[in-house]
């Protein structure tokens, strides 16, 4: 039996966690959503504790009012240094999106997202 890869999600647009949402579950993985950094390490070390570890965690790049991909990523390391981590944004020309590997991330994801490009990411992180 295959075991569906669990996804953390961060961002702080509704309308992309909306729309995610769906094309995770289309995708077949399973899916938690969050709106900032902190609530990524909150997230992330109750499920380390629970013994059910995320898969993979994306986050978006810029938060307003919170935590961003790179304030959280070195923390997230310190919780799980072996968790895949992918940064996302609509801006591709960003250091951090640029020189991602750099910054501590093992790869990107560009918005907004398709689901094809979304799905061929997928396969290529797992």
């Amino acid at each position: 039996m295959v075991t569906k890869k669990k996804i953390l999600l961060m961002d702080d647009d509704q309308i992309v966690i909306d729309v995610c949402r769906e094309m995770f579950e289309n995708l077949g993985y399973t899916a938690e959503f969050v709106y900032n950094g902190q609530e990524v390490l909150e997230t992330l070390k109750t499920a380390q504790n629970e013994g059910a570890p995320f898969d993979l965690v994306i986050m978006d790049l810029t938060v307003p009012d919170g935590m961003g991909a790179e304030e959280t990523i070195k923390p997230l390391r310190e919780i799980d240094h072996d968790v895949k981590a992918l940064v996302s944004s609509g801006f591709s020309y960003d250091s951090v999106m640029v020189d991602y590997k750099k910054f501590g991330f093992n790869g990107t994801i560009e918005k907004p997202y398709k689901l094809d490009e979304l799905d061929e990411i997928l396969q290529a992180i797992f």
